[in-house]
């Protein structure tokens, strides 16, 4: 009996444990404009391959979204904590919290809104289709059939996939390039500007003149996050208005289209 006794005393400690260890605290891992002034910092989670938006320079992560983001870190009197992840892993660690806002080129579309916040779009994007030089493929109507390289977690792998391409997806935008150049694949789909950036100087691909896709990229926050994202999104439309954010572009030799034209 006291043998009895003792066991099911471990086994109550263990289950208490156990059940402390899972469980997740009342508190809202959302945050407010105010929380992240008191913070004094904001955390963000990208994926730096997606040149020129990101991508590594010196060690470092810089790029377009980088330069909007300390555009607005410097007015708000805080700092980037950068962390570095795969693409298909910015959005779940936003949606759970660990994260502060995901930023990667990422659109703006109807089922990634029902589980994160975002801001007013501040660029309008296009997918393009890059092939070598060589390549039988003129246009999109072309791609029946083909084999098509993407990167996972993207609208252009969604897109493909939703359409019924033939697809090889790739966490890093330079294997799903690389896919292409070594004739794994018959083309590549993928941003345009991160297309313009990644193909320049190598004469043995192209891209199409005809878009796969147009989409406005955002910033994503926590569900819930709505003071945050509207704080962001008032930052965003000034840049837009005052002209900074065409001046970020013209930085890095980009065209900004602007999701207000």
């Amino acid at each position: 009996m006291k043998k009895f006794v003792k066991l099911f005393a471990l086994a109550l400690a263990i289950c208490t444990l156990l059940c402390c260890v899972g469980c997740v605290s009342d508190e809202s891992t959302v945050k407010t404009y105010e929380d992240i002034k008191a913070a004094g910092k904001i955390v963000i989670a990208t994926s730096p391959d997606f040149p020129p938006f990101e991508s590594i320079e010196g060690g470092e992560v810089v790029g377009i979204e980088i330069d909007i983001l300390n555009h607005i870190a410097k007015k708000w009197g805080i700092t980037l904590d950068i962390q570095q992840v795969n693409f298909d892993a910015v959005l779940p660690g936003v949606q759970a919290g660990k994260y502060d806002v995901g930023v990667s080129g990422i659109t703006i579309d109807e089922d990634r809104k029902k589980n994160a916040d975002f801001t007013d779009p501040y660029f309008l994007a296009a997918q393009s289709i890059v092939v070598k030089v060589d390549s039988p493929i003129a246009s999109k109507a072309d791609l029946a059939g083909k084999n098509i390289s993407v990167q996972t977690g993207t609208t252009a792998e969604k897109y493909c996939l939703s359409n019924n391409y033939n697809v090889s997806a790739f966490e890093a935008n330079n294997d799903a390039f690389s896919a292409l150049t070594s004739g794994k694949v018959d083309a590549w789909v993928v941003d345009n500007e991160v297309a313009v950036k990644m193909i320049e100087g190598d004469a043995t691909v192209k891209m199409l003149d005809e878009a796969m896709t147009t989409e406005p990229y955002g910033f994503a926050f926590q569900k819930g996050s709505t003071d945050l994202a509207k704080h962001f999104s008032d930052e965003i439309n000034a840049m837009i208005d005052d002209g900074t954010m065409k001046a970020i572009f013209d930085k890095y030799d980009v065209p900004y289209v602007s999701p207000k034209q």
